[in-house]
């Protein structure tokens, strides 16, 4: 096996964050630090992150959360000095968060210690939706709404066609089949207008529903069963 499957599947991490880890050096096998991609690792070796154990268990239940993040926490595992999601939850087990959503924004968040699930919904080919509710600074105008259901070139690169849905004069929802850096709010910029809250409301078929911030609930079996076939 693979070393970055390994740590996904021992519930670290997702691949992609396996593969930071081992390039940063913080992997070692039997003793040695790892920095190279597609190390293979035996069933009779000994993995290490930051000189404490992994390992593989047969018997460690998945686990799927879905999370109400208020403003002003990162989504992120790793303490710097700021608030981050997983102060929101007690528990045990190792999990981490599926994908981002920015330190200045509120609503759905999944997480999981299934790695192949996690690598899954991270990956672009997996054509997702999201949605969100989003509240401007100033009234939003038709012709707006219209330019980013069109798609706006944000850093030279056109955003993908979204379902663009007006609420009222400073509301409207928007789904996307992306995730560039702080996307919503630069489309809204390239319109004129400024962001005052961004709400995400639903991650495929999960939706936030009645959740209250800062709260979280395990999926249920048919969330799972639909977002893993």
């Amino acid at each position: 096996m693979r070393l970055q499957k390994y740590l996904a599947h021992a519930g670290l991490c997702s691949r992609r964050k396996a593969e930071e880890y081992i390039l940063a050096g913080r992997i070692k096998i039997n003793g040695i630090t790892i920095s190279e991609l597609g190390t293979k690792v035996d069933p009779s070796d000994s993995v290490f992150f930051d000189d404490k154990p992994v390992l593989l268990s047969r018997e460690r239940p998945k686990i799927y959360l879905a999370l109400n993040k208020p403003e002003g926490y990162v989504t992120s595992c790793s303490q710097k000095k700021t608030k981050i999601v997983m102060d929101l939850i007690d528990m045990d087990e190792r999990i981490y968060p599926v994908g981002r959503l920015d330190k200045d924004s509120k609503g759905l968040i999944l997480l999981t210690n299934d790695g192949e699930l996690h690598n899954k919904l991270s990956h672009p080919s997996f054509d997702h939706e999201k949605e969100y509710i989003v509240t401007t600074v100033d009234p939003v105008s038709d012709k707006a709404l219209r330019s980013m259901a069109a798609g706006v070139m944000i850093d030279a690169v056109k955003t993908r066609k979204a379902t663009v849905k007006r609420i009222s004069d400073k509301q409207f929802s928007i789904v996307l089949k992306e995730g560039r850096n702080r996307q919503i709010r630069k489309m809204v910029q390239r319109t004129g207008n400024e962001v005052d809250t961004l709400l995400r409301i639903r991650i495929a078929n999960i939706h936030l529903g009645k959740l209250n911030e800062g709260t979280w609930r395990y999926l249920t079996q048919a969330e799972i069963r639909q977002l893993t076939q």
